[in-house]
């Protein structure tokens, strides 16, 4: 009796009714009464459905006993009987036992409830946590992107007035959000072909197919005096169970849109010069050429007169304390006309070392790090861009009507500057034109950067390696002499390779060469220690093994090098020429008359390795008989088999009564290629 009264005043409406709302459908929220015992005397559907009891499973049942946990228990009692007593409601998240064994997490808003004789109960309302959560997070979203989002948005009901708009859309049509609350379209969209929207909305309310982007152009009451184009979307809007609740729709202004095809289009076209300058612009690891492709790309599209000029200071990699207002030297480094003019005369010629006075605009450019833009050059902005007064003259003739300077910056240090003057293009210079040329001097500066930082390193290591190689005397006794050393050109250092000639007491002769396993300027000084420490053991007269021996034992103790080498002594008065390898590429031995062959030596293990023995092997040299010694870089390729290569080698020493000089240079130019990857040393030796 009790139970039937309750029930009827917490269920109005019956099964035959629709519910007021899908949202509780959606949130499948479950009912649960308790009497004071905590027994279960009323369970829902949706609770059967929330923890997996039947009501007859779950009715009369402890509530706590079902689908509370055992550690839960006591805090679950306390709160049970608090809410009885107290008649304060508790709401909150909690853990329950699913009838599977699982623990899900559970919203709940407990309360105590009353029936019409005073008996008291507990009613529990409860829904799953996560779909709860999922469900609050969708309508904050909502809220968020209506009353954010920069495209006006309207809700409007089935008969197409409005039930809520958003901030953009008062912005848009300058009418408040409460003045469109039950007005038709109409009212508040100033469009010729309203008629037509509002037929074409009345379509998608009945179909629910969406139409989209819909372009319309009037004149709104918050700028009556200009035309405004909008673009029109509508959605029809159900609720969970199908029921038509209205229309939304969204209102875009493209006034400018047209405008911004334009822009767009010039966008794209200046896109597509940057990723041309991408791919154009540092193909080499050289200064001059980087600057002459960056000349070449802003001349395509940007300037009429195009020169690039790197600080003098930079390009000798000294980096200054800080820009000052005084004059500064520009070394010239590339010069570009898109059409013949005589503005090329007031530019500097290309490798030239200028002084410019610290008011030109291309040394404010440098000093300040920013672009300077002259819109309109007048007579009076001419000296200040010119270099003197005749260049002045020159840039007057040639018509300079718009000037823009680009600092050449990277890693935070100016190199110089892109000079950009218009002459035929009628259009001065920009905003625009200024963000594209700090572009491309930006990515050109970084590829100019690694070049002379490169060309620097290079150069070091470089007048390292030679100041180490040997500067011969001209005459030893028995032999005539010619050597080479030609640095890598495609790697970013110079190697370890090197030559040696030794003169020994009784007229002999020690010939070296070697390869320090390596590039830069550690392996250059790796080897000046060997080539000090070899000429130290070759005035011991020793035997060549036992010489490799010792510079082996020196090679073990330079961490992580490993060294091939070839020691060789030439004795006149015999014509005996002793020879140890370790690890080289075998000499070739060049007779009158007789083809050219690779002597036939032990190998040996390369210097470092540790241990090994070097065996000592003579050879006979008779007059006029040629001996080449060369390092690997001479015939190694990564495309050609190395005994191909040698056989090239010999091809090349069918007439060994070539001079010496001669020789050295056909085998140099007929097997290396410009960009080959190791160094290259070479001695080649004739017996007189």
């Amino acid at each position: 009796m009790k139970a039937e009264s309750f029930q009827s005043r917490s269920d109005g409406y019956g099964p035959e009714q629709p519910r007021p709302t899908g949202l509780l459908d959606v949130l499948s929220v479950a009912a649960v009464v308790l009497d004071v015992d905590g027994r279960i005397v009323f369970w829902t559907p949706q609770a059967e459905e929330l923890f997996g009891y039947t009501s007859e499973e779950a009715l009369g049942t402890y509530a706590a006993r079902l689908f509370v946990h055992p550690e839960h228990l006591q805090s679950v009692v306390k709160l049970f009987e608090e809410v009885l007593k107290t008649g304060r409601s508790w709401a909150g998240s909690f853990p329950i036992r699913h009838k599977d064994g699982s623990t899900r997490l559970t919203e709940f808003r407990n309360m105590r409830l009353l029936d019409d004789v005073g008996d008291v109960y507990a009613l529990g309302i409860a829904a799953d946590h996560s779909l709860l959560q999922r469900v609050e997070t969708d309508l904050a979203l909502c809220e968020r992107l209506i009353n954010q989002s920069p495209i006006g948005l309207a809700l409007m009901d089935p008969d197409l007035r409005y039930l809520l708009v958003n901030p953009a859309l008062e912005r848009i049509d300058g009418i408040p959000a409460e003045d469109h609350v039950g007005r038709h379209l109409r009212e508040t969209l100033p469009l010729p072909d309203i008629d037509t929207i509002e037929s074409a909305l009345r379509q998608v309310l009945t179909t629910g197919t969406p139409l989209l982007d819909q372009y319309h152009v009037g004149r709104p009451r918050s700028d009556p005096d200009h035309e405004h184009a909008w673009s029109l979307s509508f959605y029809r809007l159900e609720d969970p169970g199908g029921r038509v609740l209205g229309a939304a729709t969204s209102v875009v202004d493209v006034t400018e849109r047209h405008r911004a095809a334009a822009e767009a289009d010039r966008a794209r076209r200046r896109l597509a010069l940057i990723a041309d300058a991408s791919a154009r612009v540092g193909t080499t690891l050289e200064v001059e050429e980087t600057a002459r492709e960056l000349a070449d790309i802003a001349s395509t599209a940007l300037a009429d007169v195009v020169t690039v000029d790197i600080l003098d200071s930079a390009l000798a990699c000294r980096r200054k304390a800080r820009p000052d207002n005084g004059p500064e030297f520009f070394r010239a480094l590339a010069l570009k006309s898109a059409h013949p003019t005589v503005a090329l005369g007031a530019a500097d010629p290309p490798g030239d070392l200028i002084a410019y006075d610290g008011d030109r605009l291309v040394t404010l450019c440098v000093h300040t790090g920013r672009p300077v833009l002259v819109r309109h050059v007048g007579e009076q902005d001419l000296p200040r861009i010119a270099r003197d007064a005749e260049a002045t003259t020159l840039l007057a003739r040639a018509g300079v009507h718009s000037y823009l300077a680009a600092p050449l910056i990277a890693h935070g240090e100016v190199l110089g500057a892109l000079d950009l003057k218009r002459t035929r293009n009628p259009l001065p210079f920009d905003e625009d034109d200024v963000i594209l040329a700090c572009e491309l001097a930006s990515r050109a500066a970084v590829a100019i950067d690694n070049a002379r930082w490169f060309q620097s390193v290079r150069n070091t290591a470089l007048t390292l390696q030679r100041s180490l190689l040997p500067d011969h005397p001209p005459h030893h006794t028995g032999l005539e002499l010619a050597s080479r050393y030609q640095p890598a050109q495609a790697t970013t250092e110079v190697g370890g390779d090197w030559y040696d000639v030794i003169g020994l007491e009784d007229d002999k002769t020690a010939l070296v060469v070697g390869d320090v396993m390596g590039n830069g300027i550690d392996a250059a000084a790796t080897m000046g220690r060997l080539r000090t420490a070899t000429c130290a053991y070759a005035d011991l007269d020793l035997e060549p093994g036992a010489v490799l021996q010792h510079l082996d034992k020196i090679t073990c103790e330079l961490e992580h090098y490993i060294v091939t080498c070839l020691y060789a002594v030439y004795d006149p008065r015999t014509r005996q020429c002793r020879i140890a390898n370790a690890g080289h590429m075998p000499p070739a031995l060049a007779r009158p008359g007789r083809d050219a062959a690779l002597l036939e030596l032990p190998s040996g293990a390369p210097l470092g390795v540790g241990g090994v023995p070097f065996e000592t092997t003579a050879t006979e040299l008779g007059p006029g008989d040629l001996l080449v010694l060369y390092t690997d870089g001479l015939v190694e390729t990564r495309h050609h088999a190395i005994d191909d290569r040698l056989n090239v080698l010999l091809s090349f020493l069918d007439e060994p009564d070539r001079p010496l000089e001669e020789i050295c240079d056909l085998l140099l130019y007929g097997l290396r290629h410009p960009d080959d990857h190791d160094d290259v040393a070479l001695l080649v030796a004739r017996a007189l």
